[in-house]
């Protein structure tokens, strides 16, 4: 099959620092690849995969030097590219939210669009209302909710490269907090639970432009306590010994997070998951497999004491089957055929 995967323009594919759906592209395009498909790939120019890549831009936007820049621009041109070559594909598969919907009407039934982040903003409903033709996918059931009349044709969870993670069947003392220093990651919940029960926590997370006052008020001043550790962004090749050495990752979230795709890099390096039960969280964790899903900070803590009782070589297992990469490319195959078949039946259709 041929296959066009069009990733967002903001961080490399895959980022070299933090990042989730670039990430999820970059390991989605080499297990399609890997199962014998020809992918082409747009993206920026340092793109790292074993698809044909196409570059629209000359590196990722975040880290690009340049003071002045538009990422409006960049992904016009990038579109614009996709549209001159989309008679190549037989897929057209986007995740770049619904930027392309008014260029692609045409061949709406020949492309896939994942949705990324979150779905409860104030100006959505009324596009896909008015786009009802493009076939969208959900990275877990809890994000469709504020759109329950969209057009879904699937919910693909997130997967990634088993062989990118070394699980460790022991942790080494300390709790570990991995993503973006942000109000709704809640790092604060991280290190009151750390704190609480006298225990070491690593963070290793970025901070936003827009996150650097909650930063510089809220988070900053608990940095000080001798338990806490700040590690900034950490990148693929430091997550083995970062999450495996953790007896658990915590993960407080206090958001209807789309996916979490920390949750199941913890999993690959064996690490159980302490969750708070928001947004997805209830499709990814199993409790007592995979980790705990809590409600509030004392289950938290009562959750970390419980951890260590977790098989880490069972919570690696499950990870390879329910969130390697391949897993993921097999879903979306099955999606990409259905679609095909439904195209084909729809031409048929025309001409009887």
């Amino acid at each position: 099959m041929r296959i066009a995967q069009i990733s967002p323009l903001y961080e490399a594919v895959p980022p070299r620092l933090y990042g989730g759906t670039e990430r999820v592209v970059a390991h989605l395009c080499d297990a399609l690849v890997q199962l014998g498909h020809d992918v082409t790939l747009f993206a920026s120019a340092e793109a790292r995969t074993a698809a044909k890549l196409s570059p629209v831009r000359d590196q990722a936007i975040r880290l690009d030097p340049a003071e002045l820049k538009s990422d409006l621009a960049a992904h016009l041109g990038q579109l614009s590219e996709v549209r001159r070559r989309a008679h190549e594909f037989d897929v057209l598969h986007f995740h770049t939210d619904m930027m392309h919907f008014p260029f692609f009407e045409d061949v709406a039934e020949r492309t896939v669009t994942t949705l990324h982040g979150r779905l409860d903003l104030k100006d959505l409903p009324e596009v896909y209302r008015r786009w009802p033709s493009f076939p969208l996918v959900s990275i877990s059931d809890d994000q469709r909710r504020p759109l329950p009349f969209a057009n879904w044709a699937a919910t693909v969870h997130h997967g990634l490269d088993a062989q990118l993670y070394r699980p460790s069947l022991y942790g080494r003392g300390y709790l570990a907090f991995l993503g973006r220093i942000s109000p709704e990651k809640r790092p604060d919940r991280a290190i009151g639970v750390a704190t609480r029960l006298g225990r070491k926590l690593r963070i290793a997370a970025k901070v936003d432009r827009v996150d650097q006052v909650y930063f510089d008020e809220k988070i900053e001043p608990l940095l000080h306590n001798p338990l806490i550790e700040y590690i900034g962004e950490i990148g693929d090749e430091g997550k083995s010994e970062f999450l495996g050495g953790a007896d658990a990752l915590l993960f407080p979230i206090d958001w209807p997070e789309p996916f979490g795709l920390v949750m199941i890099e913890a999993m690959a390096c064996g690490t159980p998951v302490i969750a708070y039960d928001c947004g997805s969280v209830r499709e990814v964790v199993e409790p007592g497999l995979t980790g705990f899903i809590v409600r509030d900070d004392k289950e938290a803590c009562e959750a970390v004491l419980r951890a260590p009782n977790l098989d880490r070589a069972a919570i690696r297992r499950r990870f390879e089957e329910r969130f390697s990469s391949i897993a993921m490319a097999r879903r979306y195959l099955d999606l990409y055929a259905r679609m095909r078949r439904g195209a084909g039946a729809d031409a048929e259709a025309l001409t009887a």
